[in-house]
Parts: C-alpha cells; structure tokens; sequence
C-alpha cells in the first residue's frame, strides 16, 4: 500500500457510503435512531475533502487525518469507534508505502481498539462481527505470502459474510440491546459500514 493507493481508498469509502447512505439509516432505524448513514456520509465527505488537501509523507498520515476527521464531524458512537480505529491503523504505517504483513498489523491494532472501546467481542451483533473475521482473513492471507490485493479481497468477503452472520443474532452492545429480542432479524449497520470498508481496500487494491 502506498500513499496513493490510500487516498483512493478513503475516496472509495466515501463513494459506497453515499451510495448507501439511505440504506444505512434504513438499517439503524430498524435497531436505534436512524442517523447512521447520515452520520457516516458527512463524516467520510469531510474526510475525503480533508485527504484531498493535504500532502501526505505516508500511507499513515492518510488514514490518521481521515480518523481524526470523523472523530470530529461524525456524532453517536460511529465517530470514535471509525475515527479511532483509522487513527490507530495509521500510526503503525509511518512510512510511503507498506507490504501486506505491516497493513495486517495496521487492521490488527484498529481492530483492538474498536474492541477496546466499544468493550464488543464477536457475536454482540456489532461493526466488530464484521472487522474481526475482516482482520484474520487479511493476515492469513498475507502471512501465507498473498499480495495486497488478495488478502484485501478475503478481508471484504469475510466481512461480508460477518455482517450477514448478525441478522439471527441479539444484540448486546449499543442502543440495538435495549430492544432484546427484537433485535433479532435485522442486519446490523455498523456490521455493513464496515463490510463496505473492507470492499472499497479491495477495489482500491484489485491490482496490486
């Protein structure tokens, strides 16, 4: 991953976000206030604007100025969780370009903090039912020696299967737990922004 190839990742996110903005606040509606594609789309429309103006010396500070925009623009619990894990993914690519090993590491320390923050483990029918298999699937990928691309694209479709693993499930984190079992049956949002991440790393890398 090189710096350009991470500007067109932000650009990605923030092109599936738009996409789906109307779908995602569909989705939170069904489990909590409704504002998750709204939330989402403001964010990521800063953030791009935000990459798009600067003059980054590496993949890092591409991914830290993104998480810090959406700390800032973007409200509920989307913000932190989004922002800090971008922040702390960035911090460990401090360099022009990284090999897939080190983005491994980068998701890997995102995906600590999201669980450190959220306090979320896998099944609470959260974003991290998507990031977590995301994650393995990435670094087994690229610790069997896959390209970038490869283990980008086993990252998305693991995180999309992880995202449709939390129809059937109750929640039990966040504002979806205080509907118990009425939980059960919807997708969670945070679950499919993250599954939509993950596919824009993919597009973004398809050719490396």
């Amino acid at each position: 991953m090189d710096i350009e190839l991470a500007r067109t990742w932000v650009r990605g996110i923030g092109a599936a976000v738009e996409r789906e903005r109307e779908r995602l606040g569909e989705l939170d509606a069904a489990v909590g206030d409704g504002d998750h594609g709204t939330n989402m789309h403001r964010g990521f429309d800063a953030a791009v604007a935000a990459v798009a103006a600067m003059d980054p010396d590496s993949v890092g500070a591409v991914l830290t100025t993104t998480g810090t925009t959406l700390v800032s623009k973007v409200g509920g619990a989307s913000g932190p969780l989004y922002g800090t894990a971008l922040r702390a993914a960035g911090k460990k690519l401090d360099a022009e370009r990284a090999e897939p090993a080190e983005v491994g590491a980068a998701l890997t320390a995102a995906l600590e903090e999201v669980r450190r923050l959220g306090g979320a483990q896998p099944g609470d029918k959260t974003m991290v039912d998507a990031l977590a298999p995301a994650v393995d699937a990435f670094v087994r990928a690229a610790d069997s020696g896959g390209r970038l691309g490869a283990a980008a694209r086993a990252a998305a479709d693991a995180a999309e299967e992880g995202m449709r693993a939390t129809e059937p499930m109750q929640a039990r984190k966040g504002r979806a737990s205080y509907l118990g079992e009425r939980s059960i049956g919807h997708v969670d949002p945070g679950a499919v922004s993250t599954a939509l991440m993950m596919r824009a790393l993919a597009d973004a890398a398809a050719e490396c």
